[in-house]
């Protein structure tokens, strides 16, 4: 097993991580939320073990983020908080498993291994749509046989329309998800990304796959409509 675990506290990480290597887990360590969010979507982990009180940036924010570009890497959420509105912040962010500090170290190791066991279990999910595939596990995207390459936030907003595909999905919508419900500046950012993913994914091809509805917001299609315009 190959852990990530995010924790500022260095000497509880260090002991934590002696721990897990004498169970056989090749432990990595970040110590703030920055350089934890950098090495998980570097990928190669088979779970992440994230603290909430971190430096830079929380563990909720962490897992907002890897969720949104699509990496479903289990999450478990260690921490000192306890409180019943706290637990269900980090499982509604995206986190998979919640365990409160001081804690036993059976009960962490056991939990981990479920977790590996039920990722290892689940079918990767890939979006269909026409000859466009999208992979959420590894934020890769096909065009027939070509390969497209998309920035980070680019294949977020993609992801956005590609798992609702043939439905309306709604600018604040996009913005909810992609910008964990922050307005962007300028407003107009989702414009500029849906423009960039028509320059990559359409005109290339001769096609009209993402499609405007005035007044609600885009649609990814299937039934590729006329010629791509810019």
């Amino acid at each position: 097993m190959r852990l990530l675990l995010v924790e500022d506290n260095a000497r509880f990480a260090d002991l934590l991580r002696q721990g897990l290597a004498a169970e056989g887990v090749d432990a990595d360590w970040a110590p703030d939320g920055h350089t934890g969010l950098r090495r998980a979507l570097e990928g190669g982990y088979d779970v992440i073990v994230l603290d909430v009180m971190l430096p830079g940036m929380h563990g909720y924010e962490v897992v907002a983020r890897l969720r949104t570009v699509g990496d479903r890497t289990p999450v478990l959420m260690l921490t000192a908080k306890d409180g019943e509105y706290d637990i269900a912040e980090g499982l509604e962010t995206g986190a998979d498993d919640y365990l409160v500090k001081p804690f036993s170290f059976v009960v962490l190791l056991a939990r981990l291994k479920a977790l590996v066991r039920r990722s290892a279990q689940r079918t990767p999910t890939e979006w269909l749509v026409g000859d466009l595939r999208v992979d959420p596990v590894s934020t890769r995207v096909w065009r027939g046989g070509t390969e497209v390459e998309l920035t980070g936030k680019e294949f977020a907003v993609l992801a956005c329309l590609a798992e609702r595909a043939e439905q309306v999905v709604a600018k604040p919508e996009i913005i909810k998800r992609v910008w964990e419900g922050r307005s962007p500046r300028p407003l107009n950012v989702v414009e500029v990304y849906i423009s960039a993913l028509r320059r990559k994914l359409d005109t290339p091809f001769g096609l009209v796959s993402i499609l405007t509805v005035r007044g609600a917001g885009y649609r990814l299609t299937a039934r590729h409509r006329g010629t791509s315009r810019p």
